[in-house]
């Protein structure tokens, strides 16, 4: 019998993390497209210009369709800055610098990065509703959505928003269309697991997921704790129909791991 592949799952390459055999960030655009990819996602691409990056994507012919905030300095460990007292003009300045490149790629999703704070406090917690509103009112003005990430705190120690009922919380509280979730199930399931209830009561508002095995963080194929082919039945039952982003470190070359669309049953 023929395998007929299913065409509901829209997939994203993260250029963060696949294609890795080029160094250069831009260079991947091409590689993904090459691969059979139609979009990608990426975090700040820091030392290229909003020129360079644009004609990369435009030369690639991909669509963009997230782009991680401006982090600030990664080598002093810096992950953003909206959940920092005192860094309230930073906040703002990566925010423009990211809208900037958001609107050169024709980009509607920024993911917002809380950042690091090794003993959470009640000003932390004011700092990040308020920069989030700030966030929330600059992007419903450019009809860009700004997402939120619980990320765990095994992956990346200290980062603020690490729980994902605060997360939603917080999503519900501002209750703005212009401020989403996005939930990445390597985090979640480091995090707490409890998959499928997750999913069903987050889906309302939820503006992107993401996956990568856990975990070693590779192709969802891979041996690890998640059964892919159940959760990607799962989103497709409970109407997912946004893209998936595949943000997981290939265990072999990029192209080559690509096997398990096809043998999941579905196409780029």
């Amino acid at each position: 019998m023929c395998r007929v592949a299913r065409v509901t799952m829209k997939f994203a390459s993260n250029l963060s993390f696949m294609f890795g055999e080029s160094p250069i960030i831009t260079e991947r655009y091409l590689l993904a497209k090459q691969a059979g990819f139609k979009a990608v996602e990426t975090g700040f691409p820091l030392g290229f210009s909003v020129q360079e990056v644009a004609d990369a994507r435009s030369k690639a012919d991909v669509k963009q369709i997230l782009i991680n905030i401006f982090t600030g300095d990664v080598t002093k460990g810096e992950l953003g800055f909206t959940a920092i007292p005192g860094k309230e003009d930073e906040f703002r300045k990566s925010l423009g610098l990211t809208i900037e490149y958001a609107k050169a790629l024709d980009c509607k999703k920024i993911h917002i990065m809380s950042g690091k704070v090794e003993s959470p406090t009640e000003l932390n917690d004011s700092t990040y509703e308020s920069n989030l509103r700030y966030a929330v009112e600059k992007l419903q003005t450019e009809d860009i959505i700004a997402l939120i990430e619980p990320i765990n705190n095994i992956t990346v120690p200290n980062y603020y928003l690490n729980n994902f009922d605060k997360a939603l919380e917080i999503v519900k509280k501002i209750n703005s269309p212009h401020l989403r979730l996005m939930l990445d199930l390597f985090h979640l399931q480091h995090a707490r697991g409890n998959i499928t209830r997750t999913i069903k009561e987050y889906l309302p508002y939820l503006g992107h997921v993401q996956i990568a095995q856990v975990p070693d963080r590779h192709e969802p194929d891979t041996a690890g704790e998640i059964d892919y082919r159940y959760i990607f039945s799962l989103l497709e039952k409970e109407g997912y129909n946004d893209y998936i982003g595949l943000e997981y470190k290939p265990k072999a070359g990029s192209a080559e791991g690509l096997k398990w669309i096809k043998n999941f049953g579905y196409t780029l």
